[in-house]
């Protein structure tokens, strides 16, 4: 089993759900489900005491921090995500009349809830609009050359918020002119050369970019001097022969 390196934080027990077959080391039941490491060795929930607790999934932020309120014992629940190489939080144990409560107040106040959600909803959501104009504006003064409407468009794109895109890092929130460049490379990259059509082809990223090098950084050296004529997909036989690219932004 992988190290707990990142894990939640601890608040009370941590309980694994393992990806192989487990038994537990203390009464040999298995395969488990869920499971407790203990020095090392797995034991099943009864064995480690928790036992009498019940399982609710993730998903429903009130109902879980009203029964882990509730309940004189919990435990957070995590499965390990190979592709991510981490911990995730899967849910959590607690006791079943904890539980019963908390159900019995989300429903009491879910309108309430509700109409709170809605309210936070429409701030970001006005708080996002403000931000891609923002973003929007530093392309331009970036790229006088890059059309209004190109430089709209790549804000949205790079300030979705969740997305993990360079519009959502603290160096796009904070509009640097790197991160500014860096979307602005990425969309040209996608849209205005057969970077795309080459990886689908089976050429390795490294090797596309080096291809499309010199018709990403033509289209931005036009648009830094103003060039509103710029952006247009680039043939393919320029791309073909360009030396190595000047950045490593994602996109």
């Amino acid at each position: 089993m992988a190290t707990l390196a990142t894990t939640p934080p601890r608040t009370g027990p941590l309980v694994v759900q393992p990806l192989k077959r487990r038994h537990c080391g203390e009464c040999r039941g298995g395969p488990l489900s869920l499971l407790v490491m203990e020095e090392g060795v797995p034991r099943c929930l009864d064995c480690a005491d928790l036992g009498h607790l019940v399982f609710l999934p993730r998903g429903d932020t009130a109902l879980t921090r009203r029964s882990r309120e509730g309940s004189g014992l919990s435990a957070v629940v995590v499965r390990f995500n190979r592709r991510r190489g981490r911990y995730e939080r899967q849910g959590v144990l607690v006791e079943e009349a904890a539980l019963a409560r908390a159900e019995e107040r989300c429903l009491a106040d879910a309108e309430a809830r509700q109409r709170r959600r809605a309210r936070d909803a429409r701030r970001r959501a006005a708080e996002d609009v403000r931000f891609t104009d923002a973003f929007a504006r530093e392309i331009r003064r970036r790229f006088p050359g890059c059309p209004a409407d190109r430089a709209y468009a790549i804000a949205v794109h790079a300030s979705v918020r969740g997305s993990g895109r360079v519009g959502r890092s603290a160096a796009g929130r904070a509009l640097s002119d790197a991160a500014v460049v860096a979307a602005v490379r990425a969309a040209v990259r996608h849209t205005d050369t057969p970077y795309d059509q080459f990886l689908m082809s089976g050429v390795t990223r490294h090797e596309a970019r080096r291809r499309i090098a010199p018709a990403v950084e033509a289209t931005l050296a036009g648009w830094c001097a103003g060039d509103r004529t710029g952006g247009g997909r680039t043939g393919g036989g320029r791309v073909e022969s360009g030396g190595p690219g000047t950045a490593r932004e994602a996109g």
